[in-house]
């Protein structure tokens, strides 16, 4: 699940789209009780949908949710789980973090804990670099979820890949396997654009030395390049490569955060921060924002004034008035201008009122 996933998700309109969305587990005995969940939720569902239409109206519907159900495998399942259906659309996603048990039918479908989880829960890419093929994976957390689109995973086709080397007198078969590999891998950078220019994550890369050293010639993502694992990880399954994975993350993770109060230290002499969350608020959404900085856990439910630009601090989060999560919009406004985001331990901006906002200019 990225951001490009759940921009899908919203452009989805139409009466009746059907969200269902459960906590799940990833282990035995605890996940014997999750068919039995995810087919009561969908019962419910139907029955729902035949209180308020013909059923031949709806058929579409109730048999993508069915065949939702269905494809579940219940042996690889993590800590959540959202079923998505209307007349032209069904998909599922199985999340790394836990989402409530509920069923809504709206005209837009429910994607509420997608976009929380983007905003708030640690993300990456993973680039294994390989002839055979290439795979690209996404990582939430402590989990991989490996890419099947967008020409991934991408295996070297050319000369020195599944094709043989010339011959010949003459011939220098290393500097040509050199050179098409050279080329193979200004392949794989250009399939990352998409994901790329969707959702710029921290990007860590697993591969020999000489993958290595091909790629950092090539690549255009030198910059976000997070960390490098060495090795051939080629038929590496996704769950044991999230082992060696994860904790370089957790590690580049605590030196980013350090890094990240030395520069916000630096800036507040500059004199280009904001900390108070009606200032941040307009200079989000006026596109000053470089860099923000937030407390994993800080949210802020809020009301707007008629004029868009003041937030006060809402009491009653289910009036319909009320922004859920003023802290996740800032987040949005933030990254869809060109910014970038860090998560900070609770208590690490406790002087600054927990959020604060490095600018441009």
């Amino acid at each position: 699940m990225n951001r490009h996933d759940v921009r899908l998700v919203q452009q989805i309109m139409g009466y009746p789209c059907v969200s269902i969305t459960l906590p799940t587990h990833r282990t035995a005995p605890e996940n014997r009780q999750d068919p039995v969940r995810v087919k009561n939720l969908v019962r419910e569902a139907v029955n729902r949908l035949l209180n308020e239409f013909p059923k031949r109206e709806v058929e579409p519907i109730l048999i993508s949710l069915e065949k939702l159900a269905e494809d579940i495998d219940y042996n690889y399942l993590l800590d959540g789980l959202v079923l998505y259906a209307n007349q032209d659309f069904s998909r599922s996603f199985v999340l790394p973090f836990t989402v409530p048990e509920r069923v809504v039918i709206d005209d837009t479908f429910l994607t509420r804990d997608l976009v929380y989880a983007l905003n708030h829960t640690t993300r990456y890419w993973v680039l294994s670099l390989s002839e055979k093929p290439t795979r690209l994976y996404e990582g939430t957390l402590d989990n991989l979820v490996e890419i099947q689109n967008g020409n991934f995973p991408m295996e070297h086709t050319m000369p020195g890949g599944s094709q043989s080397l010339p011959g010949g007198r003459g011939i220098r078969k290393s500097a040509y396997r050199d050179e098409y590999h050279r080329k193979f891998f200004r392949q794989v950078d250009s399939a990352l654009k998409p994901f790329m220019d969707t959702d710029r994550l921290p990007l860590i890369v697993v591969g020999v030395d000489r993958y290595h050293a091909f790629f950092n010639e090539i690549t255009n993502y030198q910059d976000i390049i997070f960390g490098r694992i060495t090795g051939n990880h080629d038929t590496t399954p996704a769950h044991e490569l999230s082992k060696l994975v994860w904790p370089l993350v957790q590690e580049k993770m605590a030196e980013k955060r350090k890094q990240m109060l030395s520069e916000l230290e630096k800036a507040l002499s500059d004199r280009k921060v904001a900390t108070e969350i009606n200032d941040i608020w307009r200079k989000s959404l006026f596109g000053r924002g470089r860099h923000l900085l937030v407390e994993e856990n800080y949210h802020f439910a809020a009301r707007l004034d008629e004029t868009g630009q003041n937030l006060t601090l809402a009491e009653d989060v289910t009036a319909p008035d009320v922004i859920d999560d003023a802290v996740d919009e800032i987040i949005e406004a933030v990254i869809n201008t060109g910014g970038e985001v860090t998560f900070l331990l609770d208590g690490q901006l406790e002087k600054y009122q927990r959020m604060a906002l490095i600018l441009r200019y």
